[in-house]
């Protein structure tokens, strides 16, 4: 069954996310290939900046504090476009679902401490070649009311 058109413009959200420093390390240090040792996340690996993980280096950066590692916005961007494909309203069959793909485009830099707030909305939904589309598009906030990311993010419904 195809997704009805009339879910275009359907808004999600508000949801907010602190962002804090110790997430924003274990991050950094897990996408970054660092090995965890007796429970702690590890060294840092050589190639990784120390704007993203340490306080002294970060301070004395262009941004004076920790920065995230620019895919850490998945954590509190993704929310509405998840909240977009479990929809009951929208009976999407979850089993058939596959996460097409994402775009994030970044206009600042996150910091620890800043609220982001995240909204979105079902910004198409299409048929091709006997699969469903769904688009979701984002926009997250911090604060200060300031642009940070905006995604764009794809849902499949095989067969």
């Amino acid at each position: 069954m195809a997704i009805d058109k009339r879910f275009i413009g359907r808004e999600y959200g508000p949801f907010t996310y602190t962002i804090g420093a110790e997430k924003l390390r274990e991050f950094t240090f897990a996408v970054g290939g660092a090995h965890p040792a007796a429970g702690t996340p590890g060294e840092p690996p050589a190639h990784v900046s120390p704007l993203l993980y340490d306080d002294q280096a970060a301070k004395a950066g262009p941004y004076g504090d920790l920065i995230a590692f620019p895919s850490f916005a998945v954590v509190f961007a993704i929310r509405p476009f998840a909240s977009a494909v479990a929809d009951p309203e929208l009976d999407l069959n979850l089993l058939m679902l596959v996460h097409g793909e994402q775009e994030l485009e970044f206009l600042d830099v996150m910091r620890p401490g800043d609220v982001m707030t995240t909204t979105g909305r079902i910004s198409d939904v299409y048929e091709k070649a006997g699969k469903q589309f769904l688009i979701a598009t984002t926009e997250s906030r911090n604060q200060r009311g300031d642009l940070v990311v905006k995604g764009t993010w794809t849902a499949v419904v095989r067969g």
